[in-house]
């Protein structure tokens, strides 16, 4: 299974440091911003699958930016754990309310935050979400890194796993050339939007001697789509 992503935002070096040190050895991706302005490039950059964010930050309060997280539509299933030196129970309400998934004071332990990391990511996982998605005959196996039809091996190129394991696992849902650049490729890598159409034909190539090429279709002046239903 791909690593799950975690954006620390602590400003903190000390702290920042020993959180990922511990994160890392756990298994997870970690990614470090001291900041809400350099928090928000890093999300930009790769989408993280949870966020540690600190309440006392440089630029504004870590509860400031999780409430714009959730605010936003890209940006709201994101999971949140705030960590924070304010113990009060009218600080913990507030940042739970705040948007905040779950709330973790300081000083904690690693074994602690893991358990809380662990929780959060168990209640926001999709219902029925596996490392297996199948559609119409196609089946892509993220332990395994393969795809398949019936018995049969598709062979796919990194970009194109990438991009099927993204329309798969969000599926009859349309995007643009930018938000896949963004959510597949990643918002700080530079490259032309002309870039996606060159990898959805190989996509599409791969997929068409399987009769499957049909289930990646082009919404015309919008985007793409990942459908089972005819276009």
């Amino acid at each position: 299974m791909t690593a799950k992503r975690i954006l620390i935002v602590e400003d903190e070096k000390a702290i920042r440091d020993m959180v990922a040190f511990g994160l890392r050895r756990a298994g997870y991706e970690v990614r470090e911003a001291e900041d809400c302005r350099q928090a928000r490039a890093r999300i930009v950059d790769v989408r993280p699958d949870l966020m540690l964010v600190d309440w006392m930050l440089p630029d504004m309060s870590g509860l400031e930016l999780t409430r714009s997280l959730k605010r936003a539509k890209d940006t709201e299933e994101i999971p949140v754990i705030m960590l924070t030196a304010r113990a009060e129970e009218q600080d913990k309400v507030g940042g739970l309310e705040g948007g905040a998934d779950d709330y973790i004071t300081k000083p904690f332990s690693p074994r602690e935050l893991l358990a809380r990391i662990q929780a959060v990511l168990r209640r926001a996982a999709p219902a029925g979400a596996a490392d297996v998605v199948e559609a119409d005959g196609l089946k892509l196996d993220d332990s395994s890194h393969r795809v398949s039809a019936g018995e049969r091996e598709i062979p796919l190129g990194p970009t194109e796993y990438r991009l099927l394991h993204f329309f798969m696992t969000h599926p009859e849902r349309v995007f643009s050339r930018g938000q896949l650049l963004d959510r597949v490729w990643g918002g700080n890598t530079y490259v032309e939007e002309r870039t996606v159409d060159v990898h959805i034909r190989r996509l599409r190539k791969a997929l068409e001697p399987y009769q499957l090429e049909r289930l990646v279709q082009t919404v015309r002046g919008a985007g793409y789509r990942f459908s089972t239903r005819d276009a």
